[in-house]
């Protein structure tokens, strides 16, 4: 008989396998992106292992990701439920967890189109870019940021000021100040159920490879 924690972690091991698929990377490819061994990533796809955080932060950066939506991915929901009707979100609740360099919350359950989300942070060191394929709205609801789209040049936003960028951008974020700094994002979703639709139109050899 399966457990909680076992059933938790064969749903996390469908969000990394989905997105996995849906970003056309092998099983060695992207243990190779982030630095694990590729049996390690083929048991904790099926469930039968729990990576560390660090190893999570790392598996969620090489699939343009982070560790708060794997997570909040794999929570146990009524999906069908969630996806059918509306979700309220109450002002203490939604997911917390680590997002870039810094810690947001996520204001809506389940597998929706976009992915609506409080950051905040006090970096003053934008540390490495990050990307990803889906397109992102950053809005500024406290303090001055620095956001940094690389050749596309770096913008100065300041409380009420807003930016949005496409999928693909590099981009990573500081504070021009000393002072924490409080965002309102919106993150297109890419879904697991949605990414593996997108593989519909992969012959069966791209398949194979991918598995």
């Amino acid at each position: 008989m399966k457990t909680e924690h076992t059933t938790e972690a064969e749903r996390l091991g469908q969000q990394i396998r989905g997105l996995r698929r849906a970003r056309g990377l092998t099983l060695v490819q992207l243990a190779a992106l982030a630095g694990l061994s590729h049996s390690f990533l083929s048991q904790l796809e099926r469930g039968l292992a729990r990576p560390s955080m660090t190893s999570l932060g790392a598996i969620a950066q090489s699939l343009g990701s982070s560790q708060l939506e794997l997570i909040s991915g794999a929570a146990d929901r009524d999906r069908d439920l969630i996806e059918s009707t509306p979700t309220l979100v109450r002002a203490n609740e939604g997911d917390i967890g680590p997002y870039g360099s810094g810690q947001a919350r996520l204001l809506v359950q389940g597998d929706r189109r976009f992915h609506p989300m409080l950051f905040e942070s006090s970096n003053t060191d934008p540390g490495s870019f990050h990307s990803h394929v889906e397109d992102e709205f950053v809005h500024v609801l406290e303090g001055t940021c620095e956001v940094d789209l690389g050749e596309q040049g770096l913008f100065v936003l300041q409380t009420g000021d807003s930016l949005y960028y496409v999928g693909g951008t590099p981009h990573r974020w500081s504070s021009a100040s000393d002072a924490a700094f409080r965002l309102f994002i919106v993150k297109q979703h890419a879904s697991v159920r949605s990414l593996d639709g997108m593989l519909d139109g992969q012959n069966e050899n791209e398949m194979t490879e991918l598995l």
